[in-house]
Protein backbone atom coordinates (compact mmCIF):
# COMPACT_ATOMS: atom_id res chain seq x y z
CA UNK A 1 0.00 0.00 0.00
CA UNK A 2 1.35 3.43 -0.96
CA UNK A 3 2.02 5.86 1.89
CA UNK A 4 -0.46 8.78 2.01
CA UNK A 5 0.80 11.91 0.27
CA UNK A 6 0.37 15.06 2.36
CA UNK A 7 0.63 18.51 0.78
CA UNK A 8 1.75 21.10 3.33
CA UNK A 9 1.10 24.72 2.34
CA UNK A 10 2.75 26.86 5.02
CA UNK A 11 4.85 30.01 4.58
CA UNK A 12 6.50 30.13 8.03
CA UNK A 13 9.74 28.09 7.72
CA UNK A 14 9.90 27.02 11.38
CA UNK A 15 6.32 25.71 11.39
CA UNK A 16 6.72 24.04 8.00
CA UNK A 17 9.94 22.35 9.12
CA UNK A 18 8.25 20.87 12.21
CA UNK A 19 5.20 19.68 10.25
CA UNK A 20 7.38 18.08 7.58
CA UNK A 21 9.57 16.30 10.16
CA UNK A 22 6.62 14.93 12.15
CA UNK A 23 4.78 13.88 8.98
CA UNK A 24 7.81 12.01 7.68
CA UNK A 25 8.15 10.25 11.03
CA UNK A 26 4.59 8.98 10.51
CA UNK A 27 5.62 7.55 7.13
CA UNK A 28 3.77 10.13 5.00
CA UNK A 29 5.07 11.32 1.65
CA UNK A 30 5.41 15.10 1.80
CA UNK A 31 5.19 17.95 -0.69
CA UNK A 32 5.62 21.53 0.55
CA UNK A 33 4.64 24.94 -0.82
CA UNK A 34 5.72 28.12 0.96
CA UNK A 35 3.13 30.32 -0.77
CA UNK A 36 -0.18 29.97 -2.58
CA UNK A 37 1.18 30.12 -6.12
CA UNK A 38 0.99 26.83 -8.01
CA UNK A 39 -0.91 24.91 -5.32
CA UNK A 40 -4.12 24.46 -7.33
CA UNK A 41 -2.19 23.44 -10.44
CA UNK A 42 -0.19 20.91 -8.40
CA UNK A 43 -3.36 19.33 -7.00
CA UNK A 44 -4.80 19.05 -10.51
CA UNK A 45 -1.68 17.32 -11.78
CA UNK A 46 -0.87 15.01 -8.85
CA UNK A 47 -2.65 12.60 -6.57
CA UNK A 48 -2.79 14.05 -3.04
CA UNK A 49 -4.39 12.35 -0.04
CA UNK A 50 -4.67 15.38 2.26
CA UNK A 51 -3.76 19.07 2.32
CA UNK A 52 -2.59 21.03 5.37
CA UNK A 53 -3.46 24.54 4.25
CA UNK A 54 -2.52 27.74 6.07
CA UNK A 55 -5.09 30.54 5.71
CA UNK A 56 -2.64 33.47 5.77
CA UNK A 57 -0.38 32.89 2.75
CA UNK A 58 1.51 35.19 0.42
CA UNK A 59 0.33 35.51 -3.19
CA UNK A 60 -2.92 33.48 -2.88
CA UNK A 61 -4.55 32.95 0.53
CA UNK A 62 -5.77 29.63 1.86
CA UNK A 63 -9.47 30.50 1.64
CA UNK A 64 -9.17 31.19 -2.08
CA UNK A 65 -7.09 28.03 -2.63
CA UNK A 66 -9.69 25.94 -0.79
CA UNK A 67 -12.45 27.45 -2.90
CA UNK A 68 -10.63 26.70 -6.17
CA UNK A 69 -9.73 23.14 -5.20
CA UNK A 70 -13.29 22.36 -4.15
CA UNK A 71 -14.41 23.24 -7.67
CA UNK A 72 -12.82 20.03 -8.97
CA UNK A 73 -11.67 17.82 -6.06
CA UNK A 74 -12.89 16.41 -2.74
CA UNK A 75 -9.36 15.87 -1.38
CA UNK A 76 -9.42 16.31 2.44
CA UNK A 77 -8.29 19.77 3.57
CA UNK A 78 -7.26 20.78 7.10
CA UNK A 79 -6.97 24.55 7.54
CA UNK A 80 -4.19 26.02 9.69
CA UNK A 81 -4.85 29.47 11.09
CA UNK A 82 -3.32 31.94 13.52
CA UNK A 83 -6.47 34.02 13.37
CA UNK A 84 -8.74 33.97 16.39
CA UNK A 85 -11.90 35.18 14.66
CA UNK A 86 -14.50 32.46 14.45
CA UNK A 87 -15.73 33.84 11.12
CA UNK A 88 -12.50 32.80 9.37
CA UNK A 89 -12.74 29.24 10.61
CA UNK A 90 -16.40 29.02 9.69
CA UNK A 91 -15.71 30.41 6.23
CA UNK A 92 -13.10 27.72 5.64
CA UNK A 93 -15.52 25.00 6.72
CA UNK A 94 -18.31 26.45 4.59
CA UNK A 95 -16.02 26.31 1.55
CA UNK A 96 -15.46 22.60 2.13
CA UNK A 97 -12.54 22.28 4.55
CA UNK A 98 -12.73 19.05 6.56
CA UNK A 99 -11.18 20.41 9.76
CA UNK A 100 -9.22 23.36 11.13
CA UNK A 101 -6.41 23.75 13.67
CA UNK A 102 -5.53 27.02 15.42
CA UNK A 103 -1.93 28.11 15.93
CA UNK A 104 -0.02 27.58 18.13
CA UNK A 105 -0.66 23.84 18.01
CA UNK A 106 0.94 20.60 19.13
CA UNK A 107 2.51 18.71 16.19
CA UNK A 108 1.24 15.49 17.76
CA UNK A 109 -2.30 16.88 17.66
CA UNK A 110 -1.87 17.74 13.98
CA UNK A 111 -0.74 14.19 13.23
CA UNK A 112 -3.75 12.81 15.13
CA UNK A 113 -6.10 15.08 13.18
CA UNK A 114 -4.50 14.02 9.88
CA UNK A 115 -4.98 10.34 10.69
CA UNK A 116 -8.58 10.91 11.75
CA UNK A 117 -9.46 12.81 8.58
CA UNK A 118 -7.67 10.26 6.37
CA UNK A 119 -9.54 7.42 8.06
CA UNK A 120 -12.86 9.20 7.68
CA UNK A 121 -12.27 10.17 4.06
CA UNK A 122 -11.10 6.70 3.04
CA UNK A 123 -14.24 5.22 4.52
CA UNK A 124 -16.42 7.70 2.66
CA UNK A 125 -14.52 7.35 -0.62
CA UNK A 126 -13.81 3.62 -0.57
CA UNK A 127 -15.08 3.41 -4.14
CA UNK A 128 -12.50 5.91 -5.37
CA UNK A 129 -9.12 4.76 -6.64
CA UNK A 130 -6.23 7.26 -6.74
CA UNK A 131 -2.92 6.72 -8.52
CA UNK A 132 -0.53 9.41 -9.72
CA UNK A 133 -2.81 11.99 -11.39
CA UNK A 134 -5.61 9.50 -12.08
CA UNK A 135 -8.83 9.20 -10.10
CA UNK A 136 -11.29 6.37 -10.81
CA UNK A 137 -14.73 6.22 -9.21
CA UNK A 138 -15.85 2.59 -9.19
CA UNK A 139 -19.47 3.49 -8.43
CA UNK A 140 -20.02 5.88 -11.32
CA UNK A 141 -17.45 4.35 -13.71
CA UNK A 142 -15.91 7.78 -14.23
CA UNK A 143 -12.21 8.40 -14.69
CA UNK A 144 -10.39 11.70 -14.17
CA UNK A 145 -6.92 12.74 -15.30
CA UNK A 146 -5.59 16.00 -13.86
CA UNK A 147 -9.15 16.67 -12.71
CA UNK A 148 -10.53 16.31 -16.25
CA UNK A 149 -13.09 13.68 -17.28
CA UNK A 150 -11.57 11.02 -19.53
CA UNK A 151 -15.06 10.04 -20.76
CA UNK A 152 -14.26 6.33 -20.58
CA UNK A 153 -16.62 3.60 -21.74
CA UNK A 154 -17.41 0.86 -19.21
CA UNK A 155 -14.86 -1.50 -20.77
CA UNK A 156 -12.19 1.20 -20.97
CA UNK A 157 -12.82 2.00 -17.30
CA UNK A 158 -12.36 -1.66 -16.32
CA UNK A 159 -9.10 -1.85 -18.27
CA UNK A 160 -7.79 1.32 -16.57
CA UNK A 161 -8.84 -0.05 -13.18
CA UNK A 162 -7.03 -3.32 -13.86
CA UNK A 163 -3.85 -1.48 -14.90
CA UNK A 164 -3.85 0.97 -12.00
CA UNK A 165 -4.61 -1.60 -9.31
CA UNK A 166 -1.63 -3.63 -10.50
CA UNK A 167 0.62 -0.92 -11.91
CA UNK A 168 3.86 -2.27 -13.35
CA UNK A 169 2.51 -5.74 -14.10
CA UNK A 170 2.56 -6.91 -17.71
CA UNK A 171 -0.86 -8.13 -18.87
CA UNK A 172 -1.29 -10.33 -21.90
CA UNK A 173 -4.33 -9.61 -24.06
CA UNK A 174 -5.82 -12.85 -22.75
CA UNK A 175 -5.31 -11.62 -19.16
CA UNK A 176 -7.17 -8.42 -19.96
CA UNK A 177 -10.02 -10.27 -21.66
CA UNK A 178 -10.41 -12.65 -18.72
CA UNK A 179 -10.41 -9.86 -16.13
CA UNK A 180 -12.62 -7.38 -17.98
CA UNK A 181 -15.27 -9.35 -19.86
CA UNK A 182 -17.89 -11.60 -18.21
CA UNK A 183 -18.31 -13.50 -21.50
CA UNK A 184 -15.05 -13.97 -23.41
CA UNK A 185 -16.22 -16.18 -26.24
CA UNK A 186 -16.54 -13.46 -28.89
CA UNK A 187 -13.71 -11.17 -27.76
CA UNK A 188 -10.44 -11.11 -29.70
CA UNK A 189 -7.00 -9.59 -29.23
CA UNK A 190 -8.00 -6.97 -31.79
CA UNK A 191 -10.78 -5.73 -29.47
CA UNK A 192 -8.23 -5.17 -26.71
CA UNK A 193 -5.84 -3.32 -29.02
CA UNK A 194 -8.69 -1.03 -30.10
CA UNK A 195 -9.65 -0.25 -26.50
CA UNK A 196 -6.03 0.50 -25.57
CA UNK A 197 -5.73 2.78 -28.59
CA UNK A 198 -8.88 4.66 -27.54
CA UNK A 199 -7.72 5.00 -23.92
CA UNK A 200 -4.39 6.41 -25.09
CA UNK A 201 -6.17 8.95 -27.29
CA UNK A 202 -8.32 10.10 -24.38
CA UNK A 203 -5.27 10.44 -22.12
CA UNK A 204 -3.35 12.36 -24.77
CA UNK A 205 -6.30 14.66 -25.38
CA UNK A 206 -5.87 15.87 -21.79
CA UNK A 207 -2.07 15.57 -21.56
CA UNK A 208 -0.25 15.07 -24.85
CA UNK A 209 3.07 14.31 -23.11
CA UNK A 210 1.70 11.59 -20.83
CA UNK A 211 1.90 7.98 -22.08
CA UNK A 212 1.49 5.58 -19.14
CA UNK A 213 0.37 2.52 -21.14
CA UNK A 214 3.21 0.82 -22.95
CA UNK A 215 3.27 -2.22 -25.21
CA UNK A 216 5.54 -5.10 -24.24
CA UNK A 217 6.58 -6.79 -27.46
CA UNK A 218 5.29 -10.34 -27.77
CA UNK A 219 3.45 -10.20 -24.42
CA UNK A 220 0.89 -7.42 -24.01
CA UNK A 221 0.60 -4.15 -22.13
CA UNK A 222 1.57 -2.60 -18.83
CA UNK A 223 0.79 0.61 -16.96
CA UNK A 224 3.96 2.22 -15.64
Amino acid sequence: MLAPKILIVEDQPDIAEVLIAYSQQQGFNIEHFSNGNGVVQFVKAHSVDLILLDIMLPEVDGIEICKRIRAFSDVPIIMLTAKGEEVDRLLGLELGADDYICKPFSPKEVMARIKAVLKRSHRLTSNTLHYLNFELNKSSYTGLLNGNNLELTAVEFKICQLFIEQAGRVFSREDIITNVYPNTTEISDRNIDTHIKNIRKKINKIDASFNPITAVYGVGYKFQ
